[in-house]
């Protein structure tokens, strides 16, 4: 058998590896390489005592049907649990290890989509709709000037050199500046106009105040086609009931019974070649212990910059360098425990506790560090121990590893977001929170800046290994959603089977039309 080195057990790798196997059983020998001891990569579920987290938030949504036929052939679907709170309560406590292996289980929530926008203490629709609620926030005078600088953007369009150029032409100034200009440089730390615009399109694509009209006409149709709605725009998903990291715990073990293998805590530091051709890799475990791996075929999701370090003083200078500046965004999420928020749920949709719905909250107020809060809750009832009297959030923090806020200690970011919750009128008082864990990540966030515009100079000379394959958010410096990782993992075991060589369609993954997701 062909000897497959699979670097990082995220869900590209995981689905690179679970594909090779199931697909053409005798034929590789699959072995996952993790440098962590956690299965999931950034689409992990931490499990903190009897409560789960989800780093980062995991809808499971995709336009591409084959991902959302995998992941239910995973994970069978079941209805949304009842919002009846004896039925509710009478879930079981959390187990400490894996997901529970009863069957009943093993099942896909259908949850509602809601996220919206904290914006000087006001909420507003995410993305911006134009419901009568979002005029009577922004107050007369306010819609007036965002009524005509989108109409001056539409006239005027500007060259869209940067991430700003991109912003403004779909929203103009006015509500770009409300809605996205502080936000995202939050998310960054740099100013939109230093980004560069195809971050925007990758993320957001299609999205502008004319998607958003004709959304709103096409929800009075009869027969509404999913497909074509913008993903910013779905209104529901599905969800693995203990959180995202279930999916890939239960992916990891399907690899295992069908003979892979998945080396965790092992950190892949060199990659050795000849002949135009990846030959071994070579790795380093807790202890500091080094082994060199030979393989044939290797598909890497680990970061471009680390690929390319690893591969040393071959490689060529300028492509060295282009590969070492190439930049990244940090993050720590703060999950609190507390009695209650202090936020009212006004909307229709039934809740828990009459908690608000959101899945998310966009944080665009600049006067907090704090970019987005997640409420487990709401994303899966069985993440929270009890649910019945408790919300368990998340607090979002964007941030550069080693700076000040990363180096915090775990306490002092606790009690630093509990401030800017009370500053924020989410909470009442720190006697509100009654727990916390810190969980911090590096690299979540390939960024679009420094020497990113010359990432083809990097590509093209990976590309000239014929047996290696680079797939997922960090194995080729995109902003991804979990699909388009997978996707790329797809594409790269089709060229595998089929023997094709070029690697065009798995780079073009998120970046041709048909990939293009919010």
């Amino acid at each position: 058998m062909k000897k497959v080195i699979v670097i990082g057990a995220g869900p590209a790798g995981l689905t690179a590896a679970y594909e090779l196997k199931k697909r053409s059983p005798g034929e590789y020998d699959v072995l996952v390489l993790e440098e962590s001891g956690e299965i999931g990569g950034i689409s992990r579920t931490v499990k903190y005592k009897n409560n789960r987290m989800d780093i980062g938030g995991h809808r499971f949504f995709s336009k591409d049907k084959r991902i959302m036929d995998w992941w239910k052939q995973i994970m069978p679907m079941q209805g949304a649990p009842s919002y009846d709170d004896k039925k509710l309560g009478r879930i079981k406590p959390l187990q400490k290890g894996g997901p529970d292996p009863e069957k009943e289980d093993r099942v896909m929530l259908t949850r509602q989509r809601v996220s919206r926008i904290y914006y000087k203490k006001k909420f507003f629709d995410y993305p911006i709709s134009l419901k009568p609620q979002t005029f009577i926030n922004m107050g007369l005078a306010q819609t007036v000037r965002a009524g005509f600088s989108y109409l001056d953007s539409c006239v005027h369009k500007r060259r869209e050199n940067s991430l700003e150029d991109f912003y403004v032409n779909r929203f103009g100034k006015v509500l770009y500046q409300m809605f996205f200009e502080g936000y995202t440089e939050k998310l960054w730390g740099r100013h939109p106009r230093e980004i560069d615009p195809s971050w925007g399109a990758q993320r957001t694509k299609g999205l502008s105040i004319f998607a958003i009209v004709k959304d709103m006409f096409s929800k009075l149709l009869p027969s509404r086609d999913k497909s074509k709605v913008e993903t910013s725009l779905i209104e529901e998903f599905i969800y693995p009931k203990y959180g995202p990291g279930q999916l890939w715990e239960l992916v990891a073990a399907e690899i295992a019974h069908m003979g892979g293998e998945i080396q965790k805590d092992c950190k892949v530091t060199g990659i050795r070649m000849s002949d135009g051709k990846i030959d071994a890799v070579v790795t380093e475990d807790k202890e500091g212990n080094q082994k060199t791996v030979e393989g044939d075929i290797f598909i890497s999701s680990m970061p471009l910059k680390d690929l390319v370090e690893g591969m040393g003083e071959q490689v060529p200078d300028q492509v060295r360098a282009v590969a070492s500046g190439l930049p990244y965004r940090d993050f720590v999420t703060v999950g609190l425990l507390v009695k209650k928020l202090n936020l009212k749920n006004k909307t229709d949709i039934k809740t828990l506790n009459h908690i608000v719905p959101d899945c998310w909250i966009y944080v665009q107020d600049t006067g907090v560090k704090l970019g987005r809060i997640q409420i487990f809750n709401n994303w899966s009832p069985y993440l929270v121990e009890d649910v019945d009297s408790k919300v368990w959030i998340g607090l979002e923090y964007f941030c550069a590893e080693n700076d000040a806020f990363w180096n915090l200690s775990a306490s002092k970011c606790a009690r630093l977001a509990a401030e800017e919750l009370i500053r924020m009128g989410v909470i009442d008082r720190k006697e509100d929170v009654l727990d916390f864990h810190r969980e911090r990540v590096k690299k979540a966030y390939p960024a679009y800046f420094d020497t990113y515009d010359r990432i083809e100079e990097v590509i093209a000379y990976l590309n000239q290994f014929d047996n290696l394959y680079c797939v997922g958010r960090n194995g080729q410096h995109r902003y991804n959603n979990m699909d388009h990782s997978m996707a790329t993992a797809f594409e790269a075991v089709d060229n595998i089977l089929s023997g094709k060589t070029t690697k065009e369609n798995i780079w073009n993954v998120n970046t041709e039309k048909e990939y293009h997701e919010s």
